[in-house]
């Protein structure tokens, strides 16, 4: 849900949040090494908040590391930043961690967020099937961003809507999450697309 006063971004000339300011929190989902903290520093005007450790030997036992050898940390609570849309509008972004062992703070990290960016990576689809269930079954809105690794096959929106069996309309966009202007394009699409979900279920239910 919107915070608004308090959470919201200052005037940098007063030091005092506008009454106008809105501000929403968004979650940044998906499986372990796809790029959620790359999206979250990519696209942050803020410095963001990090909580990576490097693995260890003690996790390579529950850490699949298969299609992503080269990545030597991972995220442990959350990676946290924040985006100004318009004036008047910032999104709180809060990045979640990947591996299952780390998933009990999901339900912690969910609670007022308006939506979430599931990243996906066509080499390791199925990775994000956990993510997709998991805010389908909670009835928060998504979108699927599709992370272009450099040398993965190339499929099209619909190709990967079908793979991950998704609700009818759920939206699914290609991204790279190393770039600002692309991060940013999804997360105006995550907006969009929530606004209209919440609109249509406040009618449903006056109607």
């Amino acid at each position: 849900m919107p915070t608004e006063h308090a959470d919201s971004p200052r005037d940098e000339s007063t030091g005092a949040a506008p009454n106008d300011a809105l501000a929403l929190k968004i979650l940044v989902a998906g499986g372990f090494g796809v790029g959620k903290t790359t999206l979250v520093g990519a696209v942050s005007e803020i410095r963001p908040l990090r909580t990576e450790e490097l693995l260890s030997e003690a996790g390579q036992s529950v850490d699949d590391t298969d299609g992503v050898a080269q990545k030597t940390t991972t995220t442990v609570a959350m990676d946290f930043g924040r985006i100004t849309i318009r004036s008047g509008l910032s999104l709180y972004l809060f990045g979640t961690p990947g591996q299952d062992r780390f998933w009990f703070l999901w339900d912690e990290l969910c609670q007022g967020a308006l939506g979430a960016v599931v990243l996906a990576d066509t080499r390791r689809l199925e990775d994000c099937f956990p993510a997709v269930d998991y805010f389908e079954h909670r009835r928060i809105p998504f979108v699927v961003a599709v992370n272009c690794f450099a040398g993965a096959r190339s499929y099209g929106e619909r190709d990967v809507s079908r793979a991950l069996d998704l609700d009818p309309g759920t939206p699914v966009v290609l991204c790279d999450a190393r770039d600002r202007d692309s991060g940013k394009e999804v997360l105006i699409r995550m907006v969009e697309y929530a606004g209209r979900m919440h609109t249509a279920r406040l009618l449903d239910s006056v109607g």
